[in-house]
């Protein structure tokens, strides 16, 4: 498992592929797959919580892995396999790896409130743990994360920038960092560029949006 099974599609819009297929706040997704094994939603703003965009990957064995306050919303919406309700700050498992949830919040902004109960994710595959961080600022409880790979958000606006970011990746030390959100409804396209010339050497940054 490596940054090659990693896809950024727009936003925070996420695939991990690596025979199963997992995907992060589904968005702008152009074919109807069905071929989800996992959706994990971060949180319920329509461009990490997009019902047309799962109804086009989710199939009747499908797993969501969803915060607390979606539950009632999605189990209304949607014929889920069956479904994980998760809290931040907790360890989870299923049948093909095990996941943590990590605070997902704002500091000042009021966008992201902690008391939402929002979740990143931190998904453990074969021993490479991955982190996607949602939407979220530079907080303690990600700089106290352990990782492989990052991937954080970076267009400012709703979530830290891609200097607080960068700020943020130094501390954490993963292998890879993948910048996130930003070159679409909020941030620059060159923002990854930038945030790549601040980011720390030993660490390897992978632009994945096109």
């Amino acid at each position: 498992m490596d940054v090659s099974n990693i896809y950024v599609n727009t936003q925070s819009s996420i695939l991990i592929d690596y025979g199963k297929k997992i995907y992060i706040d589904p968005l702008d997704i152009e074919e109807s797959s069905g071929d989800a094994d996992y959706i994990f939603i971060t949180h319920d703003h329509y461009d990490h919580y997009s019902m047309k965009d799962i109804l086009k990957i989710q199939n009747d064995n499908t797993v969501f892995v969803i915060p607390a306050s979606l539950e009632k919303n999605l189990r209304n919406n949607f014929q889920a396999g069956s479904l994980i309700s998760v809290a931040p700050g907790n360890a989870y498992e299923t049948p093909d790896f095990t996941f943590e949830t990590i605070p997902s919040y704002n500091k000042v902004k009021p966008f992201h409130p902690k008391r939402a109960g929002w979740c990143g994710y931190v998904v453990d595959i074969d021993g490479t743990r991955i982190y996607i961080a949602g939407d979220t600022d530079d907080t303690k409880e990600a700089e106290a994360v352990r990782c492989d790979i990052a991937l954080v958000p970076i267009g400012g606006t709703f979530t830290m920038n891609y200097k607080e970011a960068a700020r943020l990746i130094n501390k954490m030390k993963p292998k890879y960092a993948i910048p996130t959100h930003y070159g679409g409804l909020v941030g620059s396209k060159s923002d990854g560029d930038e945030f790549k010339k601040l980011v720390d050497t030993d660490i390897k940054v992978e632009i994945k949006l096109s």
